[in-house]
């Protein structure tokens, strides 16, 4: 039998950052898919994990910055390939990186990334995911050992992999992104990468040179301790998943475990941020 899913119709003005902050809010809270279209974004969610509340804690709907609408409705399990190959377009970062799906042409960049998003996050649109390539872009990752936590596509993995990064350890806690990101992997013709489906309780006795970590601002700061421990001497802590307001809280955090932001990007109201271990 087909699964039921709630439909979320959301009207956005103006659509930017709104609709980048919504996804992300919306997903904190178990919606699964995502379809961005001109006016806005369509947002579904399993009927299981419904409940008649699930709104109340998305900050961006009461901000008077923007003006959001939405209406509701239920929909039978739909072909969410279907509605990738409709609406993901390919993305370019830099000039140098494509991150494309399989049916894209390739534009024949320096590093082309393939991948089949399905219900995952990060797929290159997400102003975090396009900074995280920014940030490993100027990094010699030639034999670092690397992690990549909270995967989402495996598109960072994948990435530092291209770069040379080896071996390199891609975790996410959710199953979907978990398959997914096995997907992308061997999609890519990497050989490199582990990929675990977990939490950070996985990391136990790890060491890595980098850590990648593109994840809510909550779960980083509750994760903080662990990925200072993992971190050789002299290793990179990149962060992202959070907003410009965010920094003093997450450096308020890193800096108790000998670690110095050495610099941040933004782009609209999202920032990722380099740390190097002291």
């Amino acid at each position: 039998m087909d699964n039921i899913y709630i439909e979320y119709n959301f009207k956005v003005i103006p659509k930017e950052p709104a609709a980048e902050i919504l996804i992300a809010e919306l997903g904190a809270v178990g919606f699964e898919s995502f379809v961005e279209n001109e006016d806005g974004v369509t947002a579904y969610i399993q009927k299981e994990e419904w409940n008649s509340n699930i709104l109340d804690t998305i900050f961006v709907l009461n901000s008077d910055e923007f003006s959001i609408e939405y209406n509701q409705n239920e929909v039978e399990q739909t072909n969410w390939n279907a509605e990738w190959e409709k609406n993901f377009t390919p993305i370019e970062v830099d000039e140098i990186v494509s991150i494309r799906a399989p049916f894209h042409e390739n534009p024949n960049l320096k590093y082309d990334i393939v991948i089949e998003p399905k219900m995952s996050f990060g797929t290159g649109h997400h102003e975090t995911t396009h900074m995280m390539v920014q940030h490993l872009l100027q990094l010699d990752l030639n034999n670092k050992q690397t992690l990549d936590m909270g995967c989402g596509t495996g598109i960072l993995a994948i990435f530092a992999e291209m770069k040379g990064a080896k071996p390199i350890d891609a975790i996410d806690i959710d199953n979907w992104c978990y398959e997914n990101s096995i997907e992308n992997v061997t999609r890519n013709n990497c050989h490199h990468i582990s990929v675990f489906e977990g939490d950070s309780s996985l990391l136990i006795n790890k060491k890595y040179d980098l850590i990648i970590a593109n994840i809510n601002r909550n779960i980083l700061l509750m994760d903080m301790k662990v990925y200072a421990n993992c971190l050789k001497e002299k290793g990179i802590l990149l962060l992202s998943g959070f907003y410009e307001e965010d920094i003093p809280i997450i450096d308020a955090e890193v800096s108790k475990y000998n670690l110095k932001l050495e610099k941040f990007i933004q782009r609209n109201n999202w920032v990722a941020l380099k740390y190097n271990k002291l």
